[in-house]
């Protein structure tokens, strides 16, 4: 046994047999059964997922990597690095789902491996395995790179820096502290001054807490300031450069006005706080269930301490207690600075790293020491949770045994409420009895898994198996992320459009036109499957509004005056229509009205046939 180090709370054992080889495969085995399908199917949803794929396809015909645009629109919204990352995707992969899925997918993988490094680092072999494998399948982690938006390559940078940043101050390595100042450029220029406020506002209290603002000497202040800004300031400059008013539009407008509320235009709500909060539990899962044993021994430390009136005294620092005072302040300023600003569910994502680490720290330790109860309550509460969501799927697999199967799954969802859906998460309040029955592979796979494997990984800790209880938890969350998986699949044609697109692909003639009657979100992957510009009827709104206020802007929006002069002249249009506009446009449109594709309530009217 090793002996605990000043401090500790940490009772480590002997390095695992075969950590190095055996276990780092299992982890990136599992890694790749979550993630490796996923980076092919489905296709690109409308909104966001397809909108950020256009944006790295148009720079990529452009190859202008510093005015991001969307249909020919400057979109100038978002910070550069993930576009210019999928652009590279495009020209070396070509341009489909893979290339625009690979950067999330890849920054994944680099914290998974991040998480492993530093767990092993700090708090041993068995607590480096489970930060691997609680990133890996964390049902938040999953559900949030689903989609083109770039929380996990930022929560890699954001981890980076925290790593390189604690590193220095543990190893005194000039180059550690650089590493660190570049990464936290790097997560500027990935996801703009959300970075500063986190890794700065977290050190600030970090090194207030723990007393070490006295070596600021040693934090190369000046020319680590000077490598952040060679990295992160270039883009910024030539941005405001090439496009008047952006720094208004893009610090104040997307930056401040947005965490107020008051960003024009208005297009995102606020959790509540309560489901705000709890809602971590969910994105946590099954891990988050584990909260318990995590905080057992830091409360029983906390209250012996105070019992021995020692709390006034400095600790001794070590790696480990670096590491761990570091990941609570990191999450929870995410966490706070968050509660407070207009939020999207993924907007912590960044917490999601800290929070695993230390729960995987806190539960090795639990089963190295030999500690059972704690454990047993945790797992036992996991498999009731299990059982109850799959007595639920089999409720509804038994419900709708009688229920034709339906191919296109967004004929028979509940009518979607649009201001529930400017969450990212909205879509699940649109399921129905009947549109169960189209997902009646996923929902068996799922419910068999779930009623199965955290029973034997109950059974398994009661034996005393404690590391393969864990494993067995991780790889029942395997499976039941795989049955997601297929269940997204079934979805495709109610969340993109790919299926109109290339239905209609063969018609188009080139002096055709398309558009799009509302928002582009409604069918923004037809411009990333299609190729070609789409007209926008009343559609400078949300993230095209910006960009329609140039002098340059493409002629592509119109309004229903302008419409209806195309509609009735000898060109051929082709006018995409959302569900929810279909009964206006009908009643707008001199009939007949020609149906060139019709998804999941979704049409394309053609004036033309």
């Amino acid at each position: 046994m090793r002996t605990k180090t000043p401090g500790s709370i940490y009772a480590r054992s002997a390095p695992l047999p075969g950590f190095a080889k055996l276990h780092l495969a299992g982890v990136l085995l599992l890694f790749a059964a979550v993630y490796g399908g996923s980076l092919f199917s489905p296709g690109l949803q409308d909104d966001a997922d397809s909108t950020h794929a256009e944006a790295s396809r148009e720079m990529a015909v452009t190859q202008d990597y510093v005015t991001l645009k969307v249909n020919g629109n400057r979109y100038l919204e978002k910070a550069p690095l993930m576009y210019w990352a999928v652009s590279l995707g495009y020209r070396c992969f070509g341009v489909d789902e893979f290339a625009a899925h690979l950067p999330v997918a890849v920054s994944m993988l680099l914290l998974v491996l991040l998480a492993m490094r530093w767990g092993r680092r700090a708090f041993g072999d068995r607590a480096a395995i489970y930060a691997g494998l609680f990133v890996s399948s964390a049902a938040g982690c999953y559900l949030f790179t689903r989609i083109l938006i770039p929380e996990s390559i930022l929560s890699f940078f954001i981890a980076a820096s925290f790593y390189f940043f604690a590193t220095a101050l543990e190893d005194g390595d000039a180059w550690r502290w650089y590493a660190g100042y570049a990464s936290m450029a790097l997560s500027v220029l990935t996801k703009g001054l959300l970075a500063i406020v986190v890794v700065g506002l977290a050190l600030s209290l970090y090194v207030a807490i723990s007393g070490e603002w006295r070596r600021w000497r040693e934090f190369r202040l000046f020319s680590g300031t000077v490598l952040f800004l060679v990295i992160a300031a270039p883009w910024h400059i030539l941005a405001g450069i090439r496009n008047p008013h952006f720094y208004w539009f893009y610090f104040v407008n997307e930056h401040f006005m947005r965490f107020l509320g008051k960003r024009i235009p208005k297009d995102y709500n606020k959790q509540k706080n309560s489901l705000y909060w709890t809602l971590h539990l969910v994105w946590l899962f099954p891990w988050s269930l584990y909260l318990p044993v995590a905080l057992r021994q830091p409360i029983r430390e906390w209250m012996a301490r105070r019992k021995r009136g020692e709390l006034k005294s400095p600790r001794p620092l070590t790696f480990q207690s670096r590491t761990e005072l570091l990941c609570l302040v990191w999450a929870g300023v995410t966490l706070i600075f968050f509660s407070f600003s207009t939020n999207q569910e993924y907007y912590t994502f960044p917490a999601y790293f800290p929070i695993l680490l230390l729960i995987a720290a806190r539960l090795a330790n639990e089963e190295e020491s030999g500690s059972r109860r704690w454990l047993l309550w945790s797992s036992g509460a996991l498999t009731v949770v299990c059982i109850g969501i799959s007595s639920v799927l089999a409720a509804g697999l038994w419900n709708s045994r009688h229920m034709p199967f339906v191919a296109d799954i967004g004929t028979v969802l509940a009518k979607p409420n649009l201001q529930a859906e400017t969450l990212s998460m909205g879509h699940m309040l649109d399921l129905t009895g009947e549109s169960f029955a189209a997902l009646r592979l996923p929902a068996i796979l799922a419910a068999v898994i779930l009623l199965i494997g955290p029973a034997v990984a109950f059974w398994l800790r009661r034996r005393g198996s404690q590391f393969a209880a864990t494993w067995t938890t991780a790889a029942t969350m395997a499976v039941f992320l795989i049955a997601a998986h297929i269940a997204l699949v079934r979805f495709d044609p109610y969340l993109g459009s790919r299926s109109m697109a290339r239905q209609i692909a063969p018609e188009l003639r080139p002096d055709d036109r398309v558009m799009i009657y509302g928002d582009q979100s409604f069918g923004s992957s037809l411009l990333f499957y299609l190729r070609r510009p789409i007209e926008l009827v009343n559609g400078n709104t949300s993230s095209m509004w910006w960009g329609s206020t140039y002098a340059d802007a493409p002629h592509i929006f119109l309004n229903d005056q302008a419409l209806l002069r195309a509609w009735v002249s000898p060109e051929r249009v082709f006018l995409f229509v959302p569900e929810h506009e279909r009964t206006k446009v009908e009643a707008l449109l001199p009939g007949p009205l020609h149906i060139a594709s019709e998804v999941s309530g979704k049409v394309i009217l053609t004036n033309h046939p």
